[in-house]
């Protein structure tokens, strides 16, 4: 299949070889939008899934971005979707496949640390696994990754001070913490809350995980910016709506850009 998939997407890219890839988040596709120079609808790839949620155009963006050639997943699959782990991971092997060595995972995420505010930008140090599965549950394929791969630093901490260096330049006061992945898709409990904050969480979403699991098992290298988009159940009084998450992270857009321009530029 990743074959098929491969064939396809070379009839369009005119040998284009991506070596980093984005998986933007709900409400951060605008990046896309400025730097498209051709698209696939995820519909139209086999092998893919099409994105069924507000926020997520749902295809593959390919351009030169700050001087890198850079393939976009305008829009992420989710396990709460009803897709597989393989299915909203499927796109990260395309990626190793393709060629792409770095990998930067952005999402909207819900404050547990009390001290973040919405429209934060958090840098992932690193991640807790709560969805009830693992994307690499099943048969393996030595050609992608080990049977047990190391996860003990499944973000580049080299990637990290890259990104810290550029919040400096643009004088972001970016945050860093651990990011807890729930499968969604209703928010979670304020109970629920307190145990993550409890465990070492600093933020709560319900994506991420699973591909920065598929892409250090690939080898690439990963880097995670979370969007701080509300309060976290039971942080605030305020119910929680999908819309404040979209409207919040339509307002950090420029400063994420800007962010993410200038990571790009230095890796």
């Amino acid at each position: 299949m990743i074959q098929d998939t491969l064939d396809y997407i070379q009839q369009y890219t005119d040998n284009f070889k991506p070596e980093i890839g984005i998986v933007l988040g709900s409400g951060l596709g605008n990046l896309a939008e400025e730097y498209n120079e051709f698209a696939i609808s995820y519909s139209d790839i086999p092998g893919f899934v099409s994105s069924t949620i507000e926020g997520h155009k749902g295809q593959l963006v390919f351009a030169n971005v700050a001087g890198k050639n850079v393939v976009m997943m305008q829009g992420r699959l989710h396990y709460y979707e009803g897709y597989s782990m393989r299915d909203i991971t499927y796109p990260i092997k395309v990626m190793k496949a393709l060629g792409v060595k770095t990998v930067i995972l952005t999402n909207a995420a819900g404050a547990v640390n009390k001290s973040f505010r919405p429209g934060d930008l958090m840098v992932i140090t690193d991640h807790i696994n709560f969805m009830g599965s693992n994307p690499l549950v099943g048969g393996n394929d030595e050609r992608f990754g080990p049977r047990f791969p190391d996860m003990s630093e499944v973000y580049n901490k080299d990637l990290i001070k890259i990104a810290d260096n550029a919040g400096k330049f643009l004088r972001i006061n970016l945050k860093h913490g651990v990011y807890f992945a729930s499968s969604g898709p209703s928010y979670e409990t304020p109970a629920e809350i307190k145990m993550a904050r409890f465990a070492g969480a600093d933020a709560a979403g319900m994506s991420t995980v699973p591909e920065a699991i598929v892409a250090n098992y690939c080898g690439m290298k990963v880097l995670g910016i979370s969007c701080i988009t509300n309060f976290a159940s039971g942080v605030s009084t305020k119910k929680l709506e999908h819309a404040e998450v979209i409207e919040t992270a339509n307002k950090v857009n420029k400063e994420f850009k800007n962010l993410i321009l200038l990571v790009l530029r230095n890796i």
